[in-house]
This record gives C-alpha cells, structure tokens and sequence, in this order.
C-alpha cells in the first residue's frame, strides 16, 4: 500500500483551508433537511422528496472524510456499499448500533419491557422531521443523523412482588461491570407508570437489590439520583443551571431552532419530555459508549463543581456530551433530573423502605455475616424460596415463611430510618450496610455531633381543653413558642481546644454563616465551662433589641444576609432560646425524658449575655408547669396571646400513658404508651402546638403552594388575585389543589407576587406545564411550584371541586379550607415539607371529632371583591411577607 507522501509539511493556512473545507462539507450536508412544520396528508408526498433531496456528492464526501480520520470505521465492502448508494441517490440512514459495537462496553439484554413501552407516549409533539444545520454538538461529539425514534432497550419489570423477583439472568452482561445508566432509567420508567405504594416499593427493592448483587459502587449515586439530589442536606451540592443552559444543550444536540423546542415544549409541559421527543429525531455516527450511573452522577458533581470564569460554557458542555451519549427513556430522565424535577413519586420513607428490605433479601458480597435465617433482619434463600407464590384472590392463603419474612422487612425497615433521621448520609448509611449489615448499623452509623438529625415535630391543637383532655393526668410544661427560627446548634472541642460550630435549621441545612453572632456566644460558653467538651441544643434564634432585649418581628430576622456574613456587619441583633438538649459531652441523650433533659441544659448552659455586644444572647424559653394549677396554664396562655409569641408548646414532662380514642365500645378503655422521648422526625402528643390565631379554628397554620391565579377585578386589576393553593401528597410527591387565597396580602406584596410570576415567563404559563392536580379549579393561569407560603383558615370542609386528600375522607369530595389566610412566605422550606393531604385530613378528622358541623363549601364561589382589612396596609400579618 503506497504511503502518503509526508515531506512536505502543511502550512497553517493549509490547514486551516482544510478544515474549513471539511466544515463545508458538513454545512452542505446538512443544510439540505429544514425543520419542517408538521404537514397535512396531501403535503406530505411533496415535502418527502425535498427531504430527500441530498446533496449525493457532498454525502460520498461526508464518509470518505469520516473514515480518513477514524471516526467511521467501516468494512471495504460496506464503505463501497454505501458510497454505491449514495451516487444511485438513495444516502442510507446509519445505524451505528448495527454497524458498530463496543465489546469493551457492557450490552444489553433485548427482553421488550416497560421501557419499550413507554417510548411511545401519549404526548403528541409537533413532528419535526430533520435536524438543520449540522450543530455545534454534531461537530463535536459525532455528525447526527435524522432517524425514526427506536424502541429502548427492556429489562425484566421491576414492578413484580420481590420474593418472586429473579436473578436468573443479569441486567446488563460482562463481570463486574458497572450498572448502566439505561437500569435507573428503566426503574423510573416503571416508577411513572404507577400510583400504587405497593408497586413503587417493589420497584425500588428490586432496583436497589439488583445493584446490591451485581455493582455495589452503583447504590449510593442511585439512591441520590432516585431522591433527586446530590448530597446530604446540611453539606448541599447545588447543580447552579438554569433553564437557559438546559435549553440551549438540547438545541444543540437535537439541531433544531428554538422555535421547534419551543412548540414541543408548549405541547408536552415537561422538559424531560421535550428533551425525548427532540433526541429521538437524531442518531450519531459514531456509537457512544453507554451511560453509566455511576458516570451520571459524577457528571452531575461536575457541574455543580464547575466555578469561576467560563463555568457556563463548561457546565453546558457536560450536559451536551450526557445527551448526546443518552439512548431512549435516559434523555427524559437526565434532563428531569437536572431540572430538579424528577416526578416519579419515590420519596424518602418508600427508598428507605426499599433499601431495609433489599438488605433483608440481598446480602452484599462485601459483608461478612453468617447467612442465617435465625437472624432478625435477614432472609436466607431457603426461607425465600419456601414462600408460596402470591395470588391475587381474595382470600389468601395463609404462609407462614411469607409472614416470617414480612416480620423481618418490619424489623429492618423501623431500623434504616431510625438511622436515617438521626444521621441522614447516604454515603454513611451504605458504608454501614456494606461493613457490617443491619445487625450493627446503628452502631456503624450513630448519632454524631456535626451531622444535624431531623427535629421533633409538635402536634397541632385547637385549645386548651382538648389538650387537659388528651393528657389527662399526667405534668406537662407549656413554653412561649417564639417567632424565629428554629436552629439546631452543633458545638465541640477540637484538640488544640479550639471550638467547632455548626448551626442546622429546620430544613436541616448549614446556616453557621449567616449567624458568626451565634458561632461568638458557642466560643463564649466553651471559654466559660472547661469541663463542656460537645453538645447539640434544639433552639429558636429570634430577633431582639440590642438595647433592652425585648423581641422583633421575624420580618426583622429574614431580612439578614444569608452567606458570608461577618460579625461587623450584623444589623440585627438575636438571642437563642434553648429548649431541649439532644447530645452532651458524647452522651446521646433522646432516650432521656424531657424533664431530665430539661434539667441538663439549664445546668450546664446557663443564660448569657456576652460582654462583646457582638455576640449573641442566650436565655431559656420561658414556661409554666401545669402542677402549678390550670388558673396558672390559662393566666400563661393569656401572655403569649397578648405577646409577640405564636402561642404555646406543651411538653409531656415525664413518660406515661393516655387513653386512646376509639368509636367502639369495645376499646374504649384501651390505653397507649406516650414517651415524653425525643422523637426526631415525628409529630406526637408529647409535644402539642396551640397557636394563638385561629384557635377556635384548624388549630394550626398550613404551609401550601402557590400553583396558579386568575386576573384581579376592581382595584386589584392588574394583579393576580386570587391565588390557588395545594397540598402534597406524601404517597407520590405530586401537588393537589386545595383552596383559593386573597387575604392577608399587602399592595406591596401583591405586586411583588405579580412580579415573580410575570405572564409567560419561566415561573408562570397560561398552560398547565406543571404536574398539579387541580380539580375543578380553572386558573386563569398556573404557577411553576417551588415556594411555600404559610396559610391559616377557619375550619376545613369537604368541597366538590377540591382534588387535595380526595379519597382520604370521602371518594367524590376533596377538602377544602375556609377562609384562608396568607401569613408568609417559608424560605425555610422545600416544596417537600409543605403540608401532605394526609396531614389536612387529620385535622379534618380532628375538627369533625369535636362535634364541629362543618358546612360544605364548593370553592368556586370566592369573588374578588375589595375588603376593608386588605385596605390596611403592612398590618402585623402583612410586615412578615
């Protein structure tokens, strides 16, 4: 074979001339297929043949110059094939997945499965049949060709009962290889297709038991991508892209105009769904090695690392090469996925769920435990093939191996998330599992100073009266519940006797920044008592007169800066008010009651005010004992009503038990256990919350989210007014509408609203582009869910045109919320700590046991009409928007 003649060296305008020609080439090639609008029957024919119309010479060209630099590597007689076709005017659309395969690379098994299945959805997006330019991604990454979309790639449905799911044949093939990113998608496929908390925790068992027995390193970054984040909450990693970058990654790839995204995106209300439909048209010549989880997820950290000057052009290239690489139902997900937005359902409880019991019936090679079937948390392979196979009768038939195992997953599942809400880490928890199994996770994984564990949560209550009435006999203590925010406050001895301080608040995320004060007042009670070495104290900071110490309003204390604050430049003053000590000095103290651990905090932490007026404040809450006698409890109510207080908690003193309310005469005089523990994570009885607005009312405020408005009337006109509101559903993460609001705003804030969500803007559509359950409810147009407002109302009804707790409380009526009322808005909270339909129904249930007679509201007869108090404006209410 004669060598090319390399004595001449080429010159850089040779070069350039060269490249210049190629992109031409390109240019020319792809210049010829327009994207088209979708076409009528009778057009159809006519635009076919300007489709096909291609530039045959550019196209030999094209592949010649692909195989000359080793981007095609064909056979001789396939590249003559080809350029044969091409000069007859047939260019053949090239398949590199039959022409090309990695070896190297794990294949998959063909077994059609939901994956298949999804791929042709119900959404009808606009039929763009080819790409246009030859786009800067095609240049880069590999040319793309226009394609019809193909079917995914299937696996066994993860959606069967686990003691019947099979291992017989493995996902993807080749030893140890790592999970594909194609798995996790197919697991989500399968998680959209239902509503059913049966089928979703199956699913997730068997993902997360596949991954167990064939990539371990896979579980952690599946159990992130599954609750859609990337780290644990108080160590938060924020991708930082926008719409835009996402955007423009899809144009890129997919090579069509902003125009074509645009009507897709109008048409299938979801960017996942948009980036599907857009990557379906386009297949490259070149095959790209498959997407792995483990691959997705560093990705993802990527561009959340990704800082400094070009870390936009950088984060978009990141997102271009994972969809250029994505097949099928992986483009939907990564794109939902880097929206934040991943709508398959799988919240916290069911993963943790899904994770006990995957370790109950998987047990990792890495661990090394005696497969015993004695053990509580574990069920060997001879318990699980002993079950008798589920039937879907009626009436079952009784199998004590099944009953067995069921008692283990108990076993197992109240053991993970008694983990989890003391030491919510991902990475720790598996680590734990992988080391030594569920028999020493707690061990493995403990409560540890630094690392915030999720908060006891109070019950709401509508009196005073129902509280003596709960409780009955047994002391309790009632404290001002304080309007501030609530820190969880980390501190400890380093070994150079410096202190360590960390502040967690509600949401458990890292405020030690935004508060050096506090961090001053942790130094200050180190320096003061040699003998504290570490502690972890529930708080309230509220916002105080540096003066006299007298309380401000929390509008006061939000409107400090939030990172990076420095101690000079604090404007305003706090002072944190202890209430409960959860650690102290390597003594885990949630098992204490509170009464004893009560009496540590206020002997080990006395109140403080520092000399350095920089520095925080720090009192104890201010409370009242109900062995003091009811006029004192009554007489303490009246001061926090009259105060800046929200009202009360009251906390069970010491353990004991109340009688449990029940319809039948049977079990009237039945008891239950009532620990005055602290229960991270849990609304009990032990701890009440009585709040002074509306207490003849719900009892408690509601934290819902704004989803659509209608166009204001009269003197609002211009505004949005009123506004609807949802609820979460706890079982799927999806939003159900539940009331309209149009009290407790200000002009000011009115407008602010207005603002936030323009017409047509990112936050606000006159198309139901979010997923949001509404009911009768027609807004005139829908909001982008991603803030929680605090609501309060009257009394809860059943409405007809309510779609929140529907089939909770009745199967044709929803429930709504009489006069509402906006309070604030909740920086500190996420969309998922907005107030569940499950949650509404209790209070529901609540009101009705009362003997409250509630009248049936249908919540569409709420006219916008002026009233005289919203006429007042930056009343008390108002000054905390």
């Amino acid at each position: 074979m004669a060598k090319r003649n390399s004595s001449v060296p080429s010159t850089p305008k040779q070069k350039r001339a060269r490249t210049e020609t190629g992109q031409a080439i390109l240019d020319s090639f792809f210049g010829k297929h327009k994207a088209v609008q979708p076409l009528s029957n009778d057009d159809k024919g006519k635009e076919k043949s300007k489709v096909e119309d291609v530039d045959d010479e550019a196209y030999a060209r094209l592949i010649a110059q692909q195989e000359s630099h080793g981007l095609l590597n064909l056979s001789h007689q396939e590249s003559q094939r080809r350029r044969a076709r091409s000069r007859a005017g047939s260019p053949e659309i090239i398949d590199v997945d039959a022409d090309v395969v990695d070896v190297s690379r794990p294949s998959f098994n063909a077994d059609p499965g939901p994956s298949s299945r999804k791929s042709s959805r119900n959404e009808k997006a606009p039929q763009v049949k080819t790409p246009g330019k030859a786009s800067v991604a095609a240049r880069t990454f590999g040319s793309l060709m226009p394609i019809e979309p193909t079917a995914s790639i299937g696996y066994e449905s993860l959606s069967v009962d686990p003691l019947a799911f099979s291992f017989d044949k493995k996902p993807w093939t080749g030893d140890n290889t790592p999970a594909p990113y194609a798995f996790l998608a197919h697991a989500l496929v399968t998680l959209c297709e239902t509503r059913s908390r049966i089928a979703i925790i199956n699913t997730l068992t068997n993902t997360l038991r596949t991954l167990l027995r064939y990539h371990i390193p896979s579980l952690a970054p599946a159990l992130y991508l599954l609750s859609n984040s990337l780290s644990p909450p108080y160590y938060p990693i924020e991708l930082g892209i926008g719409g835009s970058i996402i955007s423009k990654a899809i144009q890129h790839v997919s090579g069509l105009s902003s125009t074509a995204l645009k009507r897709l995106y109008n048409s299938c209300g979801d960017v996942g769904d948009v980036a599907f439909e857009a990557k379906s048209n386009v297949r490259t010549l070149v095959p790209h090695p498959p997407l792995l989880i483990s691959g997705v997820f560093k990705s993802l950290l990527d561009i959340a690392h990704a800082k400094g000057q070009g870390a936009t052009k950088q984060k978009q290239g990141i997102v271009e090469k994972l969809l250029v690489a994505a097949k099928g139902e992986e483009a939907r997900f990564l794109v939902r996925t880097l929206s934040m937005n991943l709508r398959v359902g799988a919240v916290r409880t069911s993963i943790l769920t899904a994770l006990a019991r995957a370790m109950v019936l998987t047990r990792p090679s890495s661990l090394l435990v005696s497969e015993s079937d004695d053990s509580p948390y574990f069920a060997g392979p001879r318990l699980v093939t002993s079950v008798k196979p589920d039937s879907n009768e009626k009436k079952k038939i009784h199998d004590p191996s099944r009953d067995e195992i069921l008692k283990k997953f108990a076993n197992a599942e109240v053991l993970v998330k008694k983990v989890f809400v003391q030491h919510p880490n991902y990475d720790h928890i598996v680590a734990g599992l992988l080391e030594c199994g569920l028999e020493r996770l707690p061990e493995r994984v403990p409560l540890t100073v630094g690392i915030p564990l999720l908060p006891t949560l109070g019950s709401p209550t509508r009196s005073l009266n129902e509280i003596y009435e709960l409780l009955g006999d047994l002391p309790f203590t009632a404290e001002f519940k304080y309007d501030g925010q609530r820190a969880q406050i980390h501190a400890w001895r380093l070994e150079n006797e410096s202190v360590s301080v960390r502040n967690f608040s509600r949401h458990l995320e890292n405020m030690t920044e935004k508060y050096p004060d506090v961090v001053l007042l942790v130094e200050h009670l180190f320096k003061r008592s040699p003998e504290l070495q570490s502690f972890i104290i529930d708080s309230e900071i509220v916002a105080i007169d540096p003066n006299d110490g007298s309380m401000r309003s929390f509008q006061e204390l939000s409107n400090r800066a939030r990172k990076d604050v420095k101690i000079q430049d604090v404007k305003v003053s706090v002072c944190v008010y202890a209430f409960d000590l959860m650690y102290l000095n390597g003594e885990v103290l949630l098992a204490y009651p509170f009464r004893q651990r009560r009496a540590l905090l206020r002997s080990h932490f006395a109140p403080m005010v520092s000399e350095n007026t920089g520095a925080a404040r720090l009192h104890h809450v201010e409370s009242c004992e109900s062995e003091t006698g009811r006029d004192s409890i009554d007489e303490f109510w009246m001061r926090a009503v009259e105060s800046r207080c929200e009202g009360l908690m009251i906390k069970l003193l010491d353990s004991g038990d109340v009688q449990e309310a029940s319809r039948s005469e049977k079990d009237k005089n039945r008891r239950k256990p009532l620990p005055a523990t602290y229960e991270p994570d849990k609304r009990t009885c032990a701890w009440l919350k009585l709040k002074k607005d509306y207490v003849m009312g719900i009892g408690d405020s509601l934290d819902l989210v704004p989803v659509g408005a209608w166009f204001g009337n009269g003197r609002k006109a211009g505004w949005w007014s009123p506004i609807l509101l949802a609820v979460r559903n706890s079982s799927d993460g999806k939003l159900a509408a539940v009331c309209k609001c149009m009290s407790g705003f200000s002009d000011a804030f009115y407008k602010e609203i207005t603002a936030k969500y323009a017409a047509d803007s990112e936050n606000c559509s006159k198309q139901p582009r979010w997923e949001c359950i509404t009911g009768g409810f027609k807004p005139d147009v829908y909001f982008r869910p991603h803030e929680v407002w605090e609501i309060r109302g009257a009394d809860i009804t059943l409405s007809p045109v309510s779609s929140a707790a529907l089939g909770l409380i009745s199967s044709a009526r929803g429930l709504s919320l009489r006069f509402p009322r906006f309070i604030k808005v909740r920086e500190d909270k996420k969309l998922e700590d907005a107030s569940t339909s499950e949650f509404l129904a209790g209070l529901h249930v609540n009101q009705q046991s009362k003997g409250e007679k509630m009248a049936e509201q249908d919540g569409d007869d709420l006219v916008d009409m002026d009233m005289e108090e919203e006429h007042i404006k930056e009343d008390s209410d108002d000054s905390d928007a």
